[in-house]
């Protein structure tokens, strides 16, 4: 009885039941521009460029708490000393990762490693954190980066790299750490931009950083004895491959300025 809309006078009388479903219906459709609105942010503050502007602030933020705090000193220097055996190499571990995404150079994390755990112990820590803090920047370059920065691969040798990356990932990471002088957080973020997978980007990674860290696992071992063979050989093995790379570089950069 209350469905129909009568007329009076010239007049219409819509029915109360008439009036409630078209207030209902004019509630429900209130909302909709705030939630367009917020989509519109959500789609801004998730866009790749505001993605690669929080991977730099936090990059950075990092380095300026590396610069005030200095976390290798207490690596090197005020580790404490309720840790001991496996748990304070797993503990060690996992601060050499969070130092390397933060800039922290590798080998002073590594002679500190040598001198608080031995040779063995020293090298399996250093390299754990090694494979760790690279997971953890590449991941975060992939997350973060790749998006706004895969369109900008428009120079030949940007897209050489990308391309030797993303075809022949493991080998090209492999030769990047065993070659000295490669900066290790470059390797890191240029893997991530790539298409390269995660899995073989830490297996080279580990098996890469092997020869290195052990050089100077081994330093910082026996650092106390600086005329030992061992500490002598160590130094030669890191020695002996900068120098290589140097000149691998020079003969590579006359090369360039003859073409």
């Amino acid at each position: 009885m209350f469905d129909a809309t009568t007329r009076s006078g010239g007049t219409a009388t819509v029915s109360p039941r008439t009036a409630a479903t078209e207030f209902a219906v004019a509630t429900a459709a209130g909302p909709v521009p705030p939630a367009g609105a917020a989509a519109r942010v959500a789609r801004v503050l998730l866009s790749p460029w505001s993605r690669l502007s929080l991977l730099v602030l936090l990059l950075a933020s990092a380095a300026t708490a590396v610069l005030l705090f200095r976390p290798q000193e207490l690596l090197t220097d005020g580790w404490p000393p309720q840790l001991g055996g496996i748990a304070a190499a797993v503990a060690y571990a996992v601060a050499y990762g969070l130092c390397t995404v933060a800039f922290v150079p590798r080998p002073l994390l590594n002679l500190a490693a040598g001198a608080l755990f031995g040779s063995q112990l020293g090298l399996a820590s250093a390299l754990a954190g090694t494979v760790l803090g690279a997971g953890i920047a590449f991941c975060l370059g992939r997350m973060l980066g790749q998006e706004a920065l895969r369109p900008l691969l428009r120079g030949k040798w940007l897209k050489a790299a990308d391309g030797q990356l993303s075809r022949h990932g493991f080998r090209s990471v492999l030769a990047a750490r065993l070659f000295p002088g490669v900066p290790f957080a470059a390797v890191n973020y240029c893997a991530a931009v790539s298409r390269m997978g995660l899995l073989p980007f830490l297996l080279a990674t580990g098996l890469g950083s092997i020869p290195n860290t052990a050089a100077y696992a081994v330093a910082g071992a026996r650092a106390s004895t600086p005329t030992s063979p061992a500490f002598l050989i160590a130094l030669a093995c890191i020695a002996l491959p900068g120098l290589a790379g140097a000149v691998v570089a020079w003969r590579k950069r006359h090369r360039l300025r003859g073409n």
